[in-house]
């Protein structure tokens, strides 16, 4: 697997990237990678079928300037920016038997980043801050729940999704660092589907800041990974022209 740290300076080539980076594998000529970006500004990413009218305070972007985009995987709404970290990982699906099924690899990845992160997590006591309180954890456990979210006592900082095509899935994420909370709340309304562990708490109740340094995850998943060598002959034109032809497009954008 190679291994690529790379922000784009708009939101929509970051997205772009990762879906051309899915298709570069699929078509058997790319190599399964593990990249990293870090937002630079605030924005919202819907889940391929979302309805922007039902998950996002449209007035509340308007106000703020904050741009409303589309992402190509499944999965909620979330509000991007600084304090946030983003993974994608492109595998192909021969790689291993889990990967053939969605349940299947949901289990794969999530599992070895639970893994990965939870190592981080000294073994005495861990302070958590969220931007509406601080809250202090006795031996931590990082926890899969909902299927694709990770969590520490019931507290979420990690969502993931995935797409997939013939040949390659990608799955990707991200991790509240050091977030403004209280955004989140002034953006997004509640949840139309949410997963049972929520019950119903508001955002700043549900989510959570993991006092973790991006530079540590960084390490902790190119270790879990395998993700050693760094890659080269990116499709920087392909990030391009999507971002610009799909991405940027309110046709996309306000897909549903």
């Amino acid at each position: 697997m190679k291994y690529l740290d790379l922000t784009w300076p708009t939101p929509e080539e970051n997205l772009a990237c990762d879906e051309t980076l899915l298709d570069w594998c699929d078509e058997r000529d790319g190599p399964e990678i593990l990249r990293f970006w870090e937002p630079h500004r605030h924005f919202i990413v819907v889940g391929y079928s979302n309805r922007v009218e039902c998950e996002v305070n449209i007035a509340a972007c308007r106000e703020l300037n904050i741009p409303v985009l589309r992402r190509c995987s499944g999965g909620g709404t979330v509000v991007q920016g600084p304090g946030c970290l983003n993974y994608a990982l492109v595998l192909r699906l021969d790689a291993t038997p889990a990967l053939r099924t969605v349940t299947g690899t949901n289990q794969f990845v999530m599992e070895r980043n639970r893994q990965a992160l939870e190592k981080l997590l000294p073994g005495s006591s861990r302070r958590t801050e969220a931007q509406s309180s601080k809250t202090e954890i006795r031996n931590p456990k990082v926890s899969v729940r909902g299927h694709t979210d990770l969590a520490i006592d019931g507290r979420k900082f990690s969502g993931n999704a995935q797409r997939r095509r013939r040949h390659a899935v990608l799955f990707h994420g991200t991790f509240l660092l050091d977030f403004d909370l209280e955004l989140v709340s002034r953006l997004l309304p509640m949840p139309s589907k949410e997963p049972d562990y929520r019950r119903a708490r508001s955002h700043t109740e549900f989510l959570m800041n993991l006092n973790v340094s991006a530079a540590e995850i960084k390490a902790a998943l190119t270790q879990a990974w395998g993700a050693a060598v760094a890659v080269d002959g990116l499709p920087f034109a392909g990030t391009r022209e999507l971002a610009i032809g799909k991405y940027s497009s309110e046709t996309w954008r306000l897909k549903f």
